[in-house]
């Protein structure tokens, strides 16, 4: 809305006003329209037919395993289980989420999964900073957000903040290489609540980027699309993750289908 007041803030206070604020909106759609085609059939799934012990299996078996099938399980253990002082550690979502995506190559081929990279960003005319869980680089550039889910923010604003935020530093160090910069491009985004991912496309602009930088609301509107792994009980899975199988197996192939927006 034209008439919010937006104020300098990091990612972590960003909320659905700061959306508003930037003609920002969030447009859920099905898997074919996210994917541009229907998921691959499970027989023919790349992604399933790679890693058949994990949805053949609800827990580490017996068997000897590959070492990524072995930390696979246990990194989903760590990242569900109940510690002895409380429930799963924030650190264990995000060391499962990163080991994840490099079990599926969204490294490959010339990539790096980091933690808790911090990016500047200039906003009404101060410098803030972004602070997503996980991204993956390239040798130049952000290509992927991972933001976690917490009771204490919002994880959709926080994870658009962090896509400008990459955006901006993108063609900032283009531009200190005497490069042309990029007019705009569509991130590719996952929200993580547990081990429960919603996936989202993110088109940042440098109009989107100015106007956060001056705190004006642009007149050219910003769709972000956002898609619910298509799971048979959407409240179970938020709840359960990528613990039961039928689950796991949709999040594998809605991961194996996504990797196409990783650029």
């Amino acid at each position: 809305m034209a008439n919010i007041v937006l104020s300098a803030k990091p990612s972590n206070q960003w909320t659905f006003n700061e959306l508003a604020g930037l003609n920002i909106s969030i447009e859920a759609v099905a898997a074919p329209s996210f994917f541009g085609s229907a998921l691959p059939d499970l027989q023919t799934d790349p992604t399933l037919l790679a890693h058949p012990v994990l949805i053949e299996n609800l827990t580490h078996p017996s068997d000897a395993i590959s070492k990524d099938n072995s930390l696979f399980f246990r990194y989903l253990r760590h990242a569900t289980r109940r510690f002895t002082l409380g429930p799963a550690t924030d650190s264990a979502v995000n060391d499962f989420t990163a080991f994840l995506l490099r079990m599926l190559d969204y490294d490959e081929p010339k990539g790096l999964v980091h933690q808790r990279m911090e990016l500047d960003l200039m906003m009404c005319g101060q410098w803030v900073t972004a602070k997503p869980d996980v991204v993956i680089m390239n040798d130049q550039d952000y290509i992927l957000l991972v933001q976690r889910y917490t009771r204490q923010a919002e994880a959709e604003p926080q994870l658009i903040a962090a896509a400008i935020a990459a955006h901006y530093e993108n063609n900032r160090r283009l531009r200190t290489l005497g490069l042309p910069t990029v007019a705009a491009k569509a991130f590719a985004g996952i929200i993580m609540i547990g081990t429960a991912p919603t996936f989202y496309q993110i088109p940042v602009s440098e109009a989107l980027v100015e106007a956060v930088g001056t705190g004006q609301y642009p007149p050219v509107a910003t769709v972000v699309r956002k898609l619910f792994p298509p799971v048979h009980n959407m409240r179970d899975h938020l709840c359960d993750g990528m613990v039961p199988l039928a689950n796991r197996q949709i999040i594998l192939q809605c991961l194996g289908a996504f990797r196409q927006f990783v650029v």
